[in-house]
């Protein structure tokens, strides 16, 4: 018996229409249906979902001969790494990002020809970069990204904001400018990356929590 009569009999047993368990198991009655007509297969998630749901066993439901149980093998195989992949291109992303912008900012501050305009300076080291931060930062722990490895953002936070300049701000004439300055190591600067960085990592672990209750 293929692995969608399974789940149709073990639903029907249970009482239940397909809108009903589409509901439960937060999918469209059209995806229960392509699964119990074998157009399509579940990912295992919602196939322990189902196992708890109809009340069978994984094994009854899971229990084919042996064509059907290498296709569905090589299925979950599939989309297992389809899954890997898409976390993979989501951290070079996320991080990639981070360093790009970073780059981009420092390039600025040390070959800027002179002066440049507070504003501009507020912008970029007070709203863009920390925000930046936190929000990847919150990515990567609600995600679970590197698992105890990213509490390495935290020193990698430290590190590209110890770098930025100070700035002085001046007046020439009416307008506002700042002035950077090379003062090594930027240690308010680094502060505060710390901060967000560790704030950030904080929410998100809380928010992956409450997504898994």
């Amino acid at each position: 018996m293929e692995i969608g009569n399974r789940l149709k009999n073990a639903r029907n047993e249970k009482g239940m229409t397909q809108e009903h368990a589409a509901e439960l198991l937060g999918v469209s009655r059209q995806t229960i249906s392509n699964w119990e007509n074998s157009k399509s297969y579940p990912d295992i998630i919602s196939v322990i979902k189902m196992s708890d749901l109809y009340s069978v066993s994984l094994d009854h439901l899971l229990k084919e001969d042996n064509t059907m149980k290498q296709t569905y093998q090589e299925f979950l195989e599939e989309s297992t790494n389809t899954v890997k992949a898409k976390k993979n291109l989501s951290k070079i992303v996320l991080l990639s990002t981070y360093f790009v912008v970073w780059i981009t900012v420092m390039i600025l501050f040390w070959n800027v020809a002179g002066t440049i305009i507070n504003e501009l300076d507020m912008i970029l080291r007070w709203i863009l970069l920390p925000a930046l931060l936190l929000f990847i930062t919150v990515t990567v722990a609600k995600n679970d990204y590197f698992g105890k490895g990213k509490w390495l953002c935290v020193p990698g936070a430290a590190i590209t904001f110890l770098t930025v300049p100070y700035t002085h701000t001046q007046f020439l004439f009416t307008e506002e400018t700042v002035t950077f300055i090379f003062r090594f190591p930027n240690i308010p600067y680094m502060a505060a990356g710390i901060l967000i960085s560790f704030c950030g990592l904080e929410a998100g672990i809380l928010w992956n929590k409450i997504c898994k209750k």
